[in-house]
């Protein structure tokens, strides 16, 4: 177990170089370079004046020089500007020139600082990170029993209305994209002139207008089930199916092998036989779907976070890519990355836990 841990570490190593590297080339692409230069600068800046300006700023340099300046392998660019202030990549503001670090990367923990917020990246990911923390923790203890129990009870008599019912549901869920059904549900049960919350205000069932908030701003200070709902419920259901087919199919076939067979043979109770036989070999392969939700609900958040103006992790996302923040942008690109390789191995090792006859090659 050991060695395969080391040697899934050093692969998990090399691929996330290999994908931080593509990151790093596509968003240090000219054009976004030029972009960048007229933001933190002038629109109206002339071709040579954005030359000069991502020149003297170490931008223009070989781009494996300064993909090492970024990991904090090769010192820090420093320069100059037109005006004689010195610039570089460890240039940052509250910090006097003589006591600029030599090296300023990924490796010394500085993730550069962003041009649109005006803040240490690291501090930026590190809020905003917490928060999707808390939505993807509500999310997965909502999503993770439901759909078990959902392809457990369809899995358990193949073909019957039972199976039909619950899988029809679970393709229907899947099928529905999150930027419909949050609409839905805000127009549904968070607007004050439509769906169910005029009716339930005029009997007096609720307090206000509205049964829940088409916002979760108020959520990332003080989360409560009238803010935070709508934002779980939306994601738990678009990943709820998935879960909950794999584990039917799981199910299905696990209650059709010899064994089963056998035990009921002898008389075991059909209770017994799911429970103590069945479920543990049926969750092998939802295992992985369910740890594979994990990356996905990283990043899957972004349109949820941006629908309901819960600003986490993907909301950062989109706020680095729309204002062309390449040190934000490429901090949660890092993050993204470690999440997926980490939460592979964990899958990997989870195998062995679930079932010791599967041999590690």
């Amino acid at each position: 177990m050991g060695l395969f841990i080391l040697r899934r570490l050093g692969v998990m190593l090399l691929t996330a170089l290999c994908l931080t590297f593509v990151v790093f080339f596509l968003t240090n692409l000219y054009p976004n370079l030029e972009k960048l230069a007229k933001t933190q600068g002038n629109f109206r800046m002339s071709d040579e004046q954005v030359e000069s300006y991502l020149t003297s700023r170490g931008y223009l340099q070989p781009l494996p020089r300064k993909y090492a300046e970024w990991l904090g392998i090769a010192p820090g660019y420093l320069s100059s500007d037109t005006e004689g202030k010195p610039v570089g990549r460890c240039i940052r503001p509250g910090i006097e020139a003589d006591k600029v670090p030599t090296r300023c990367g990924i490796l010394q923990g500085d993730w550069g600082f962003s041009t649109v917020f005006k803040e240490p990246v690291s501090v930026i990911i590190g809020t905003r990170l917490a928060l999707t923390a808390k939505l993807m923790l509500w999310v997965m203890l909502l999503m993770v029993p439901s759909a078990l129990i959902v392809g457990v009870l369809a899995g358990m008599r193949e073909g019957s209305r039972t199976d039909r019912t619950l899988s029809t549901a679970s393709i229907a869920s899947t099928a529905t994209p999150e930027y419909v059904s949050g609409v839905i549900f805000i127009a549904l049960l968070a607007s004050s002139r439509y769906g169910v919350s005029p009716m339930l205000a005029e009997a007096g069932l609720i307090e206000g207008k509205t049964l829940f908030k088409g916002t979760a701003t108020t959520a990332m200070e003080a989360a409560n089930f009238q803010n935070f709902f709508l934002p779980v419920l939306t994601i738990s259901l678009y990943g709820m199916g998935y879960i909950a087919r794999m584990t039917r199919a799981s199910m299905a076939e696990v209650m059709t092998a010899q064994y089963i067979r056998t035990a009921r043979l002898k008389g075991v109770s059909f209770r017994n036989i799911v429970m103590k036989h069945a479920l543990r070999n049926a969750l092998i392969a939802p295992f992985t779907v369910i740890m594979l939700q994990i990356p996905w609900l990283l990043n899957g958040v972004v349109i949820v976070e941006t629908l309901f103006n819960y600003k986490g992790f993907g909301w950062t996302l989109v706020q680095a890519a729309g204002n062309n923040d390449i040190e934000l942008l490429l901090g949660v690109s890092v993050v993204s990355v470690f999440v997926v390789l980490i939460t592979q191995l964990l899958s990997d090792i989870g195998y062995v836990f679930l079932n010791p006859r599967i041999r590690i090659s």
